[in-house]
């Protein structure tokens, strides 16, 4: 049996991870979802690291399964704690000494999401509404009462600091990203990885919620890297 942490993204609760915890529980593993602290003024990556590590507990057996802005948490929960395992899910990967505020000019996001809005017709200046941008392959009733219920206001307490490690923490690391991903396009998101981890990534269907959208497949992603190490 394996502990698997979920580390959730910005201005979100952790209740979108609820369909992928139950299809991991039916395999027999213990899941730890903890809500981060993004609407609390004084909270950073530190304390967003502090509040995974408390919900973890004396857990073993380790999977940290890290979502968008959680990709600059999940790597500081496995410098403190033995991790077996840091999967990554369509998530930003951060550089030493960048603060997730610089993340999106050094990578380049704006230009590259700029094409590829415009290579599916968007209008330039268009704000594309959450439904279509983030959730359009996303069952309905789920997409509406994560809309409804489940959005947080998010400080810009942690997108300041830099990013402390400096090197990727010495634990087997996947990506795994969302190929229909608009709001992470999928040639952002290949060129990227290749980047900053030096692999690519492998792909799975799905928005920029996939734990939503396809939680099964995801389940057996990632028990398939699992029974890889």
């Amino acid at each position: 049996m394996a502990t698997y942490v979920l580390i959730h993204a910005a201005a979100v609760d952790a209740w979108y991870w609820g369909p992928l915890a139950a299809e991991l529980r039916e395999r027999g593993h213990e899941v730890v979802a903890p809500d981060l602290p993004c609407d609390d003024e004084s909270a950073g990556l530190a304390e967003y690291t502090d509040t995974v590590v408390k919900a973890i507990g004396d857990r073993t057996d380790l999977v940290v399964v890290a979502h968008s802005l959680g990709g600059f948490t999940g790597p500081l929960v496995c410098d403190r704690l033995p991790v077996d395992l840091l999967v990554m899910l369509q998530a930003q990967v951060p550089a030493p000494g960048e603060s997730p505020g610089e993340w999106w000019g050094n990578t380049g996001y704006g230009q590259a999401r700029e094409e590829a809005d415009r290579r599916r017709g968007v209008p330039d200046g268009t704000e594309e509404e959450p439904l279509s941008l983030v959730l359009y392959d996303t069952p309905a009733d789920l997409a509406a009462e994560f809309l409804a219920k489940h959005q947080r206001a998010q400080t810009a307490t942690p997108f300041i600091k830099p990013w402390p490690l400096e090197a990727w923490p010495s634990v087997p690391t996947r990506f795994l990203m969302a190929s229909g991903d608009r709001f992470f396009p999928p040639e952002f998101m290949r060129a990227m990885v290749a980047d900053r981890l030096g692999f690519q990534p492998d792909e799975m269907p799905g928005d920029h919620c996939p734990m939503l959208g396809h939680p099964a497949e995801l389940a057996d992603r990632l028990e398939a890297y699992r029974a890889a190490l």
